[in-house]
Formats: structure tokens, C-alpha cells, sequence
């Protein structure tokens, strides 16, 4: 309850009559005094219909280690006065306040009642209306009455008439049957359970014995291979120290077939190609002074097909790729985003085109861009970094000054040739040879296919030695032993592999090393 709410009078809702021990919801004392009470005494009724209430009160002082009774007091709940709120009063000594459901009491005040609120008038039911519904409740109750006495009855008959047992027995035996069906269908499913996991387990423990059996193979066949593990890893070894030999090899050749120099008297990083000087990614006005357009589109062509071969020696794609075409060479772009309705804007060109466009000499700078990214991304294939992209030159002699450099011997070239095309040469050579007679003349057919060779030539002067051989060796009556020796591995036009090899598509094609 608010302060605002305790400080209204309120109009007591219990009447004087009314009011009893069950209404009383607290007691407090007010002003206590320990002035000498008047030291009467009575015995509480103790009843809860009671309107009279004994109160006793016991005090204790700081002082004191023991209570001592103070006051006595029988209350007639009927006489209190309604005060409603403890706020702005003055209360005499030892003060009793009584808490009510509906408010404070006490006997020390004058009652405060406040007039009702005006309220609207409400009408009521008339009195055949009341009547209706005296009726109606008294019918209620009535039938409330009469369902009991009913019951009652039921109740009655049904103790004295004797149990049937039979129903309940049927009830019991259909349960039990039910919960046998029940118990049945568990079981099933229980062995159904029990067979499918004999079923896992057998499968677990074959799986188990084909898992030992092929890791008693595999364990049989690791200690079988492991002579052929370290041969193999020998051998791969060998094979990348060969492979890096080679690397070397082809490098250094490429920096003979494409010699890269410094250009004399000229600023530092300026280089040539093949005797074509190219400036550092820049040509401008000063620089086409000295380089013509034509000398410029010139090294950048064979700059262009020297990072372009470079690529497949060194096993590392270009991110663009280049179409080496001489002095009309260019760069194709497939990463940046463009539009796909104009796919040929996509390849710039890495000469300079007739005109004079602005857009033209972008596209010729953006290409030569492009190039030189492909040698950084060389250079980075072989762990070298690269100051300055602008640098084609100086970056590519770097890069093939590295993959040249080393310790050891360079290897030398393999000897060999390509299977399909010794075939060719073999039959021409055949087809132009002369074969040896009984006699020891040879045909005239051969004669003149002999001469339809160049005079002169090295092909026509070793045809001739060797017709001259063969006719030694069948004068000798030697034929067949003469021949093989003839036609061995170290002849001019023999094979490089023996008679007994075997064409597969693995090897035909590839080149045969015939060094020993």
C-alpha cells in the first residue's frame, strides 16, 4: 500500500459487529511508557468468534537481563475506532494499533470516516427477477442434493452385490497377452540384432585376416624393394644432378646463340642482343634517336624467343604467354579482366604500330610490361630477386648467368636421333645403295638411283664408301658377317639401337642415347 493511499481516509468496510479475531492481521504498540500498569488481569476465551482479545505485553530495558511484565489490556474488537493511516498522529503512551484486513484501529482516537463518493445510480434487478433466481439456486442445490443421495445409493448396492471376477480376469488375460506379443516382438528384434551382428563381426574379422594377409604382402614386398628404393632414389638423384648439368648446358648455349653485352660507352644496365641494342622499358624521344623502331620490334622478338624458350628448359609456364614472330612478336594477356566481346584486345603487340596512336603506343608498353613480367617470374622459379622489372636485359643475363654458373663440368651433348626419322634416312640411303652380285657387279637400277644423289655431298661420298665395302666384303665370300660388322652401331648410317628393340609409343619418337 502507497503513501498516498495511507494518507486518505478511507471508510471502514467491516461493521462493528462484524468484526472478529480472524479479521486481525497485526498488533503494534505506539509511545511505549513504562509508567506502572493498572495490573489487571483476565483469562483469554480463546475463541476465534470471539470479539474480545486479551493483550499482554512483556518489555525488557538494556539494562535489565530479565522481561518484565508492563500492561494488560482486553480489547473489544467492536469498539475500536478506524484511523486509517499512522501518518500526522499523536499517540498517547503505550498506544495499542490494531491491524484489520480493512484498515488501523485503535481506541485512543476518535473515528475519521469519510462520506461514500457520489456514484452514478445503477439499477437493479426487480423482484421477480430475484425470485427467478432464488429459484433457480434452490433448484441447484436441489439436484446436487439428490446426485449425492444417488451416488449413495450406488455406492450401497455395489458393496453389497458380489464381485464378478470374471471380467477382471479377462481384462487381466488380455493385458498379459498383449504384453507377451510385446515381450515376443522384442525378442525378435533382439535376435534380429544378435544376427546382424554376427554378420559384422564375421565380416570384421575376414576383413581382418585379407587386412593381415596384404600387410604381410606389402611388408614381403617393402622388403623386397628396398635394394630397388635406394637404387631408385640413386637413380633419381643422378637423373636431377644430370637434369641441372643439362639446364647448365642449354644455358650456357642459349648465351652463345643469344649473346647478351654490355654496350660500350653507353650508361650503366645498357645492353644489347645479338648485337640490337634495347633500352630499359623505355623508349622515348631521346632513345628513338639512336634506336630505330625497327631495331627495337627486332631485340624484342628475340627477347621474346628466349624467354620463351627458357620456359620449357627450366619447367616454369610464363603467366603470359608469348608468340615469338620475329620483329611482329606480342604478349597475350588471359589473366586481367576484359571484356570477352573483343577477345583479340587481349594480345599486345611488342613492336611499335605504323601511326603513332596513343592507344597503340599504350598496348606496345603494357606487351613490353608483360614481357618482363614473364622474366620475373623466371628469375622467381630459380629463387632470384629482381630489383627493377624494367630491366629485361640486365634480369635476363642475370637469370642465365645463373643457371649457367656452377662447379661442375658442363655436360656434353647427348648423341642420338629421333627413331622416326632414322627410318627415313635409312630407307633413302638403302633405295641408293648398291647390293652386291654373285658376280660381284651390282645392278644397273642401283647405279642410277646412286647418281640421282648430289655430287659432291657428304651423303653421296658416304653412299659411295659404303657400296665400295660391300662390294670388298662379298668378293671375300664373307657376306653376312661383313655386313653385320658393316651396318654395326659406329657406322655412318647404321642405327642407334640394336635389332632386337621394340617400338612402343612410349619410346617412338624420343631421341636415343647411344653414348657409351
Amino acid at each position: 500500500m502507497s503513501m498516498s493511499t495511507l494518507s486518505q481516509h478511507r471508510r471502514p468496510r467491516l461493521l462493528p459487529q462484524n468484526r472478529k479475531l480472524r479479521h486481525l492481521k497485526g498488533i503494534s504498540l505506539r509511545n511505549l511508557s513504562f509508567a506502572p500498569a493498572n495490573l489487571q488481569t483476565a483469562d483469554d476465551a480463546a475463541i476465534v468468534r470471539s470479539p474480545n482479545k486479551l493483550v499482554r505485553l512483556w518489555s525488557k530495558r538494556p539494562q535489565q537481563s530479565s522481561w518484565v511484565f508492563l500492561l494488560e489490556e482486553l480489547i473489544d474488537l467492536r469498539k475500536l475506532k478506524f484511523i486509517g493511516t499512522l501518518i500526522d498522529r499523536q499517540f498517547p503512551p503505550n498506544a495499542l494499533v490494531f491491524h484489520l484486513e480493512d484498515g488501523l484501529y485503535s481506541l485512543d482516537f476518535p473515528s475519521k470516516t469519510s462520506d461514500p463518493k457520489p456514484a452514478p445510480v445503477v439499477a437493479t434487478s426487480s423482484y421477480s427477477e430475484l425470485m427467478k433466481l432464488a429459484n433457480l439456486e434452490a433448484s441447484i442445490q436441489d439436484a446436487i442434493y439428490t446426485q449425492r443421495r444417488i451416488m449413495e445409493q450406488i455406492n450401497q448396492i455395489l458393496d453389497e452385490s458380489p464381485a464378478d471376477p470374471t471380467r477382471a480376469a479377462a481384462e487381466q488375460v488380455g493385458l498379459a497377452e498383449k504384453y507377451v506379443g510385446w515381450q515376443r516382438r522384442a525378442n525378435q528384434a533382439a535376435e534380429r540384432r544378435r544376427d546382424q551382428l554376427r554378420e559384422t563381426l564375421r565380416a570384421r574379422v575376414d576383413a581382418i585376416a585379407r587386412g593381415r594377409e596384404a600387410q604381410a604382402l606389402a611388408e614381403e614386398d617393402i622388403a623386397n624393394n628396398r635394394e630397388k628404393l635406394a637404387a631408385s632414389v640413386k637413380l633419381a638423384q643422378k637423373t636431377e644432378q644430370q637434369i641441372q648439368g643439362q639446364r647448365r648446358r642449354i644455358c650456357s648455349e642459349l648465351c652463345d646463340v643469344f649473346p647478351i653485352s654490355p654496350i660500350p660507352n653507353a650508361p650503366p644496365l645498357s645492353f644489347r642482343i645479338c648485337n640490337l641494342p634495347l633500352p630499359n622499358s623505355r623508349y622515348d624521344a631521346a632513345t628513338a634517336k639512336e634506336i630505330s623502331e625497327d631495331v627495337l620490334s627486332a631485340a624484342l622478338g628475340l627477347v621474346a624467343m628466349l624467354t620463351k624458350n627458357l620456359q620449357f628448359y627450366l619447367s616454369h609456364p610464363l603467366p603470359y604467354p608469348l608468340f615469338a614472330l620475329g620483329s611482329r612478336s606480342h604478349a597475350r594477356d588471359d589473366i586481367s579482366h576484359m571484356p570477352q566481346k573483343q577477345p583479340q584486345r587481349r594480345d599486345f603487340p611488342l613492336y611499335l604500330p605504323r601511326g603513332g596512336s596513343t592507344v597503340a603506343q599504350w598496348r606496345f608498353e603494357y606487351g613490353w610490361f608483360l614481357l618482363n613480367k614473364d622474366i620475373e617470374a623466371l628469375c622467381a622459379s630459380e629463387g632470384l630477386k629482381v630489383v627493377d622489372i624494367r630491366h629485361t636485359l640486365p634480369n635476363l643475363k642475370y637469370l642465365l648467368y645463373v643457371c649457367s654458373a656452377g662447379t661442375e663440368e658442363v655436360p656434353e651433348r647427348k648423341k642420338g636421333g629421333v627413331r622416326g626419322l632414322w627410318a627415313g634416312r635409312l630407307k633413302g640411303r638403302m633405295s641408293g645403295m648398291p647390293l652386291p652380285q654373285a658376280d660381284g657387279e651390282s645392278s644397273s637400277g642401283s647405279s642410277s638411283t646412286a647418281a640421282e644423289s648430289r655430287r659432291g655431298s657428304a651423303e653421296s661420298e658416304t653412299m659411295s664408301q659404303r657400296g665400295d665395302e660391300l662390294r670388298h666384303g662379298a668378293r671375300k665370300g664373307n657376306g653376312g658377317r661383313e655386313r653385320e660388322e658393316l651396318w654395326g652401331a659406329d657406322s655412318g648410317i647404321g642405327l642407334p639401337f640394336g635389332d632386337d628393340a621394340k617400338f612402343t609409343l612410349r619410346t617412338k619418337g624420343l631421341r636415343e642415347n647411344i653414348a657409351s
